[in-house]
């Protein structure tokens, strides 16, 4: 009897269930799921941690825009984080349980959201159309701003003009050699020129530098070079103070201090480094130093570090004041002007401003009592920067200095560096070998946080960069920017050679230690060009290990873990294809060197080349290698991969081939290459990319075990920087050049067809 009493009793509760689950789906499904429980209870123990990870939603959505491909893809990520919020809020808040996970679920996929509009607006408020294509046009404009470059040889001038030809109003940025240059041509002068101008250049090889994506958020529609003599329309009138200041410190450092030592001085008193020779620059950047040339936040946060200071102190001697003012908040005043000014005269560049506003930002929280560094103001700071600024986020500039900040807060924070540097009695000598080993640790970090996105933006990484920083930053902030700022002061009185010659001293060490760390074996890695995978493991792994407290931190190592791994696999392309057809460079051949199709004259070609193949040193002509039969119109070689042989065919000039003969040697090759367009009858068993193709396309990087070509265009999407045009005036084939009917056999040779694929 009671085994049939339970029955009725099961089919009871049984029929309660059915009857909650239909009226509270979520709750039942929340209440199975354990996973969720956990995250919710981990969510409530982190406490402030959470806050920074709105900051990175915020950027997340920036990043989708820039990796999507067009606007129904931005509506499309737009549309599903709206829903995905306003649903998780109607689905939870009746339920009363979770709170945690509900604020994340609405709050994170509204900043993406948020994140991917703001970029787009930016890019439609102030995108700037390039010019249909290259011109050589008069053109009168006003002058914007004016760079002086001395080791370069030239004047950059921004220039605000009617495109020529139509009457649109565009940016145009124009070099003018140092010849050329006179006194008159200043900021706000009107002046008339003759100058060939361009399109902003697209990325000469896929995964290299977006020059058309910057000039884009920048406003210039045009670049180039002038061809004769500036006439000066309207003179400039009354320059800005702040610009006559600018330019007269730079040349009054420069006259107290010759050679790099005074470009170098110039630049940190200035901002203007257009005067630092090339091999120095160089040289900093081998040794992992370039950050000390560049106005940024070790050198804005030193000027207001020592503002602060100062003022604290000098105004704490005044017993009336300290007594009835809070001197923390006057001297945060005083710190503020100080590095407001600083950034003003020395440019107010973006990643200047950047600094400044991070700086502003803990001066705050020094004046309210706060603590001044914690990854919720360094979050802060970062979502500022990217509401007025979002295009940052892709640059190496914003990446750098956030990461290399994120990595200082989350070591200084850390349990076991509190404990290292916690108050204990010891001696003098202790406690400075143990700031020593705290520097020396930091450097590491801030190394092994960079490297990635060194890899990623310029294929190289200094290796010895965290021992060079701790001599080079205390040498920079410690010595050389105080004897800079007490030589100007004793100018004033024309005391200040003494100043000067020390300075130029400190100066002169930094850079032989940078000479002497970039010389060493092993001083530069170079590494193939990453994929976006890479990087995004890199990133995604590093923020979870810096914004997280206790060990579920370190979950933050497999993606690293993952990153490392594939950069230990990664491969350079076997060739690599300019945009214009006119640049080849072949990879795995010639005892590991690079071979290049042409001998460039241009340092920018050599340094694509050779960063996006991952090698050092100079790249050898193709003619000179011996797998290679060239004539003086085409190269013909033989590459082995997979397994198998292809067969390249590569053209070195324009001159006129005979039709049948050009359709024989492509019926003889898996690809061809071409600076011009091939005629039709041109069919090679793989792939033709003549003018035509790379025109739609960019430049390639095309890889044979296993095929594969990458293009800029796919790197592009539907953005507005980017349209696939010629961006110089094509030639067809067959009718340049005055060499008429020579035959692609003296390239070829006999013996030169392998079997079908």
């Amino acid at each position: 009897m009671a085994s049939h009493a339970t029955v009725p009793e099961h089919a009871a509760d049984a029929s309660h269930a059915r009857a909650a689950m239909q009226h509270r789906p979520w709750r039942s499904l929340i209440g199975l799921s354990s996973i969720v429980e956990r995250f919710e209870h981990f969510l409530a123990g982190a406490g402030f941690d959470r806050a920074p990870w709105l900051a990175v939603a915020f950027a997340g959505g920036i990043a989708a825009w820039f990796g999507l491909d067009n606007r129904w893809h931005w509506l499309a990520l737009v549309a599903a984080c709206l829903a995905l919020s306003l649903g998780t809020a109607a689905a939870l808040r009746a339920e009363g349980r979770l709170p945690f996970l509900r604020q994340a679920l609405v709050a994170m996929p509204l900043l993406v959201a948020a994140g991917c509009l703001v970029v787009w607006t930016k890019s439609a408020q102030v995108g700037m159309p390039a010019i249909a294509r290259p011109v050589v046009a008069e053109i009168r404009g006003r002058v914007l701003e004016r760079e002086e470059q001395p080791a370069e040889g030239r004047v950059r001038l921004l220039l605000a003009a009617r495109e020529p030809g139509g009457v649109r109003a565009i940016r145009v940025r124009i070099n003018l050699p140092v010849a050329l240059d006179r006194p008159d041509i200043a900021e706000g002068a009107v002046i008339g020129l003759r100058a060939r101008l361009m399109p902003p250049a697209p990325p000469m090889l896929p995964g290299s530098y977006d020059f058309a994506r910057a000039a884009w958020f920048a406003g210039i529609a045009a670049t180039g070079s002038a061809l004769g003599e500036v006439t000066v329309l309207q003179p400039s009138g009354r320059v800005g103070w702040l610009a006559r200041l600018k330019a007269g410190l730079s040349r009054h450092v420069r006259a107290q201090l010759p050679g790099t030592a005074g470009s170098i001085a110039a630049a940190y008193a200035s901002g203007d480094r257009g005067a630092i020779a090339a091999a120095d620059d160089d040289a900093m950047r081998d040794a992992g130093l370039t950050h000390l040339l560049s106005i940024s936040g070790l050198h804005v946060s030193a000027v207001i570090g020592a503002a602060y200071l100062l003022a604290l102190r000098l105004l704490a001697l005044w017993p009336w004041l300290a007594l009835r003012v809070r001197l923390p908040l006057v001297a945060a005043a005083g710190g503020a002007l100080a590095g407001i000014g600083y950034t003003l005269l020395t440019g107010a560049e973006v990643p200047t401003v950047r600094s400044c506003i991070g700086a502003l930002l803990v001066l705050a929280a020094l004046a309210l009592g706060r603590e001044a560094l914690s990854l919720r103001m360094v979050a802060v700071a970062a979502f500022v920067v990217l509401l007025f600024w979002p295009e940052a986020i892709v640059g190496p500039s914003f990446q750098m200095s956030f990461a290399a900040v994120i990595a200082i807060v989350a070591l200084s924070g850390s349990a076991p560096v509190r404990g290292f540097l916690a108050p204990r009695e010891e001696g003098l000598a202790m406690r400075g070998l143990r700031a020593l080993a705290m520097l020396l640790a930091t450097g590491v970090v801030i190394e092994l946080a960079l490297m990635p996105i060194g890899l990623f933006h310029f294929h190289r990484a200094g290796v010895y960069g965290a021992l060079a920083n701790v001599v080079a930053i205390p040498l920079t902030t410690v010595v050389t920017m105080p004897l800079i700022a007490l030589a100007l002061l004793l100018d004033l009185v024309g005391a200040g050679h003494p100043a000067w010659w020390a300075a130029g001293k400190s100066i002169d060490l930094m850079l032989a230690l940078a000479h002497w760390v970039a010389r060493q074996p092993g001083a530069v890695t170079t590494m193939p060009a990453m994929g976006l995978g890479s990087i995004a493991l890199f990133v995604a792994g590093g923020l979870w290990l810096a914004l997280w407290q206790g060990r579920v931190r370190h979950w933050g190592l497999l993606p690293i873990a993952a990153g490392i791994a594939s950069l230990a696999l990664l491969q350079p392309p076997d060739i690599l294809v300019s945009g214009d057809g006119r640049q080849v460079a072949l990879t795995g051949e010639g005892g590991g060197e690079l071979l290049v199709l042409r001998d460039s004259r241009s340092p920018f070609v050599r340094d694509n080349l050779t960063e996006m193949a991952g090698k050092a040193g100079e790249p050898r002509l193709l003619s000179d290698w011996p797998g290679a039969r060239c004539s003086a119109d085409f190269c013909v070689l033989r590459l082995h991969r997979g397994g198998r042989d292809w067969q390249v065919l590569l053209t070195r000039s324009r001159d006129r081939v005979p039709e049948r003969e050009l359709a024989a040697a492509c019926d003889r090759v898996d690809i061809v290459i071409a600076d011009r367009r091939l005629s039709p009858a041109c069919r090679p068993r793989v792939l033709k990319a003549d003018r035509r193709f790379l025109d739609r396309n960019g430049g390639l990087a095309i890889a044979l075990d296993p095929w594969r070509v990458r293009t800029v265009a796919a790197t592009q999407g539907e953005h507005g920087w980017w349209r696939a045009v010629s961006h110089v005036a094509p030639a067809k084939a067959g009718t340049a050049g005055g060499r008429a009917g020579r035959s692609v056999d003296e390239a070829s040779g006999p013996g030169s067809s392998p079997g079908r694929r």
